[in-house]
């Protein structure tokens, strides 16, 4: 299946908190990597969510491979926690030659300094790893190439403001290296290499915060992609039993005969909680669709994955990643 993101470099995946936008992000590279490619997941929040979800130790500032593609695609998963600490003091070496004097800028506190009281220069840097790994070609010395790069980033909420790095360092730094960097991170997320995903599930709160996320994205030009719709729940009433479910019509008789058949043993109380069971399920299917023709006027791609009853383990994060490989995100 072709994907709906050709060319796209940078998947950037965020989401409200309680979503499982790591979950999203973890499929969402499993599911790049399996047409034979090779994929960076990375994170910035410092909750090595990658490692508990990949059961894998705590992630170094480093490119780990923690997984392969399904088959013999050929592909494989790295992943890397970005740390603002470790990024300055890669930066500082990389630009400023400061090995050993960074180490020691480090140990007496000022990077620590720099990027608490300079939240913008943080942002610059966490994003700016991410843009060197996204431009990083095959000839780099002791490096490995890319062809896409999964950011799994802050929450909606924050989404924006840490996507848009210039306007967060406009009274910071007008000019100079920094400054420079940013407006080279910002010509990367404007640009057609990148899509802003966004996760949701079918609850009000979470679907209003995935419109005012897209509003705010498309007023700052950053290219939103895809809104991805996680922890459905199964639909185990067709529409006739669920429309009768809400209305109180479902066919007592009919159900107890049923139940009979198969040998259990019927009371009134058994029936009773089945009925309240049946409309209570059509009841949240009601809410559920009222949410889903909310998320069809953004007029965006959509994708749905299914709740996992056993919980999500490395075998879950095959099955969601296929899922989005079936409905065309990767």
């Amino acid at each position: 299946m072709t994907s709906d993101w050709p060319g796209v470099r940078l998947h950037v995946v965020t989401g409200k908190g309680g979503t499982g936008k790591t979950t999203v992000a973890a499929a969402l590279a499993l599911a790049l990597a399996s047409s034979g490619q090779q994929v960076l997941l990375c994170e910035v929040e410092g909750r090595q969510g990658i490692a508990q979800l990949f059961d894998v130790p705590p992630l170094p500032y480093e490119e780990t491979r923690i997984a392969s593609a399904p088959g013999d695609s050929g592909g494989s998963l790295f992943a890397l926690a970005i740390e603002p600490e470790s990024a300055l003091l890669e930066y500082l070496s990389m630009y400023y030659r400061l090995g050993r004097a960074g180490k020691a800028l480090d140990k007496f506190g000022v990077i620590d300094f720099a990027t608490t009281i300079a939240p913008g220069v943080r942002d610059v840097l966490l994003t700016g790893k991410v843009y060197e790994a996204v431009h990083r070609n095959k000839r780099g010395k002791n490096q490995r190439h890319y062809d896409a790069v999964v950011l799994d980033a802050p929450p909606t909420g924050r989404i924006a403001q840490f996507l848009n790095v210039n306007s967060e360092l406009a009274g910071l730094a007008k000019v100079g290296p920094i400054r420079s960097q940013a407006d080279s991170i910002m010509s990367l997320l404007r640009s057609e290499r990148t899509r802003v995903h966004l996760v949701t599930v079918l609850e009000d709160m979470p679907v209003q915060e995935t419109a005012d996320g897209i509003a705010e994205l498309t007023a700052d030009d950053l290219p939103v992609g895809g809104v991805v719709v996680n922890l459905v729940r199964r639909r185990e009433l067709d529409d006739d039993a669920r429309t009768a479910a809400l209305k109180g019509k479902l066919p007592r008789a009919g159900i107890e005969a049923d139940l009979a058949k198969a040998g259990v043993d019927v009371t009134p109380q058994l029936v009773d909680g089945l009925l309240h069971e049946a409309h209570d399920h059509a009841e949240r299917r009601r809410l559920e669709d009222e949410q889903r023709n909310r998320i069809a006027t953004l007029d965006v791609p959509t994708y749905e994955l299914d709740r996992q009853p056993d919980g999500i383990d490395l075998g879950a994060l095959y099955e969601l990643a296929a899922d989005l490989v079936d409905q065309g995100i990767a």
